[in-house]
């Protein structure tokens, strides 16, 4: 705020100078005219100085030194009035719209171009012979030029700012579903794993109650871990993530594949992981080929399990690839499908285009399910 009223005392400063500039113009050679003294220096310091405040009152000051211009006609000072006038008209042309005899800049700056027509027949204004009429055409030239100007500016910063409203927005929406699709990875993956388990144990607990020990513990474990992945989501959403965290690592990689791993067998799916990285992608590429792997497994543990599943993730050539593939639907095991709300699928596709890549998803050669995705970097 004081910066920017520092700015503002700046400018009505090169205003006041600029105002005693066009003070003094009427009494330059060949611009002055003949007249005694008084007759000059009047009317020039009644056009010149209100520029000082022009952009203070912009209505006011323009209105004031046009007036005082149409009155200089007869005294020969039309010229350098005008120009006062012209000065004063670019801040009330920032601030207006077009005019309702026109369509923006364009409309203005032909009627000025009109007038350069006119008054090159006419003859120089700035001359002592020069007529009223042709004065009052040189008036109409410099203020269509400069309102002409104020409008293209105005046209061009009214097209800045909607250019960057329209970027706070995309960006607004893109931020939208990239919290979406974190939630949705955190979320979905656990509680996916944790319904199949569940289903399980209620399944088995009166004839292998060892079992549903089994399945109990893996809901603990996934339910611990999912809390801790919210929370340091969380984190990151609330750009907390420079604080300390209570040690938590919100940002996953190829790195942590095998917690996937560790958690998709407890849910019953046997995985084969091969994982080829001569060079580890980007942060956000890594995170993204991550996040495909989570909810392809999490899909294969809903709706295959117990079940086999290949996972294979290579990052060579600039470009990482990942596959997942499953070896078929077994009816989601004792406790039957666990139903989705089948955003896991375009929120993958989501993560490939964000970073250009492709994803193709359908089933295998041999059966069953197969996820691929192709992400360059």
């Amino acid at each position: 705020m004081l910066r920017q009223a520092r700015s503002v005392r700046q400018l009505v400063l090169l205003d006041a100078v600029a105002a005693l500039g066009f003070a003094v113009l009427p009494v330059l050679s060949p611009l002055r005219p003949a007249g005694p003294g008084w007759a000059v220096w009047l009317p020039a310091a009644a056009a010149a100085l209100p520029l000082a405040a022009r952009r203070i009152r912009p209505w006011p000051v323009f209105l004031t030194v046009l007036a005082v211009a149409v009155a200089s006609v007869p005294l020969g000072l039309a010229p350098t009035a005008f120009l006062a006038a012209a000065f004063a008209a670019y801040p009330v042309a920032l601030l207006t719209g077009p005019p309702p005899f026109g369509r923006g800049a364009a409309v203005i700056g032909g009627t000025s171009a009109a007038g350069v027509v006119l008054l090159t027949v006419g003859g120089s204004p700035h001359c002592p012979g020069g007529t009223q009429a042709v004065q009052v055409l040189f008036g109409v030239l410099v203020l269509g030029a400069t309102w002409a100007a104020g409008l293209a500016v105005r046209e061009r910063r009214e097209g800045v700012r909607r250019t960057i409203e329209q970027a706070g927005e995309r960006a607004r929406r893109e931020e939208r579903l990239r919290i979406a699709r974190d939630i949705h990875d955190v979320v979905t993956h656990s509680v996916g794993l944790i319904a199949v388990k569940a289903g399980i144990a209620n399944h088995v607990a009166a004839t292998r109650p060892e079992e549903a020990g089994l399945a109990l513990t893996a809901i603990e474990e996934i339910s611990r871990k999912a809390l801790s992945d919210l929370r340091a989501t969380l984190v990151v959403l609330r750009g907390e993530d420079g604080s300390d965290g209570g040690g938590l690592r919100p940002a996953r990689g190829l790195a942590d594949l095998p917690e996937l791993v560790r958690a998709a067998e407890l849910a019953g799916v046997r995985v084969e992981l091969t994982k080829r990285c001569a060079v580890e992608p980007p942060g956000g590429v890594a995170l993204a080929g991550y996040r495909i792997v989570q909810e392809a497994l999490t899909n294969t543990a809903k709706h295959a399990a117990p079940t086999r599943c290949r996972v294979r993730v290579v990052a060579a050539d600039g470009e990482l690839t990942v596959e997942v593939a499953d070896d078929g639907p077994s009816g989601g095991g004792p406790a039957g499908p666990v139903p989705g709300g089948g955003l896991g699928l375009l929120g993958m596709r989501e993560r490939a285009h964000a970073h250009g890549g492709t994803l193709t998803a359908g089933p295998g050669d041999g059966g069953g399910w197969t996820v691929r995705a192709v992400l360059p970097y």
